[in-house]
């Protein structure tokens, strides 16, 4: 009777230890893990701006002037050769961007060049040389480990890391709100749900709904599986006053192929008109 009450009590515990293993996973382990694999990005450019010119109500004139814009995004590492560190990031981060510098973990930032970009899927890669990386980055920075969005279910816990407001990096978690969301020709997400890969054809890219909080400053980052995987591109949210908690993440294993042929492009310094793919 002791030795079956004893294996009961065991039983109790085992079950009790598997539970608590899958219910109560920290965050701060996964991102302590993650974060050497994330990078803030800067981007800088000079546009044109018409200045009216008059005075006293009299007549006046429209005058150009330019002035430097400068952006903020966010990017994961996802390679890494004997020559450059390639980084996954959108291409709305690096749209139209004079220059590029990236900001590695320890805070130390480096210039970065565009590598290959995909307007349509909202893709880019940059790549920064290993020879302008001091040895104290290269030791505090890590390529991500990459991770299959295919495999995600509804209700899965996911963390977003992004350098969300241009203020560094920051860690929001939430749920898998939804699979196989779509965006139309213009980027727009559908108000259908459809898992027909023929509908997405010529329409954009397949994506993630989360409910952790995707700010401006978060596209390009991370969102991250329990396991600490890279497992979609964090890329945009709906925002109006009557909608909350619905950000998107560009499915990662759709983008995979698109993603290799964008490490393996030319470098560029200036992101132009005439995409590498597409």
């Amino acid at each position: 009777l002791l030795k079956s009450e004893k294996k009961s009590d065991d039983s109790q515990d085992d079950s009790k230890d598997e539970s608590t293993a899958k219910g109560s996973l920290d965050v701060s382990d996964i991102v302590e893990e993650a974060m050497p694999s994330i990078v803030s990005i800067t981007t800088k450019s000079v546009e044109e701006v018409q200045n009216y010119y008059g005075m006293f109500g009299q007549y006046g004139a429209y005058s150009p002037e330019q002035r430097e814009v400068q952006g903020s995004g966010s990017g994961i590492i996802i390679g890494k050769t004997d020559s450059e560190l390639l980084i996954a990031t959108n291409y709305h981060v690096v749209d139209g961007a004079d220059t590029l510098s990236v900001a590695f973990a320890d805070g130390k930032a480096y210039e970065a060049t565009v590598k290959g970009f995909d307007e349509n899927e909202d893709l880019a890669v940059v790549s920064v040389a290993t020879k302008d990386v001091s040895d104290d980055t290269m030791d505090a920075i890590a390529v991500a480990k990459i991770g299959s969005s295919d495999d995600l279910k509804i209700g899965e816990q996911v963390v977003a890391i992004g350098n969300a407001l241009g203020y560094g990096q920051s860690v929001t978690t939430g749920i898998v709100s939804a699979k196989n969301r779509k965006t139309d020709a213009s980027g727009q997400i559908e108000s259908g749900d459809s898992t027909d890969n023929s509908s997405s054809i010529n329409k954009g890219v397949n994506l993630i709904q989360t409910d952790a909080a995707i700010n401006p400053g978060n596209s390009g980052g991370a969102l991250l599986n329990m396991d600490g995987e890279v497992v979609g591109i964090s890329s945009s949210k709906l925002a109006s006053t009557e909608v909350e908690g619905m950000g998107y993440a560009i499915a990662i294993s759709d983008v995979a192929d698109s993603l290799e042929n964008m490490m393996n492009a030319k470098a560029r310094d200036k992101v132009d008109n005439h995409g590498i793919l597409g």
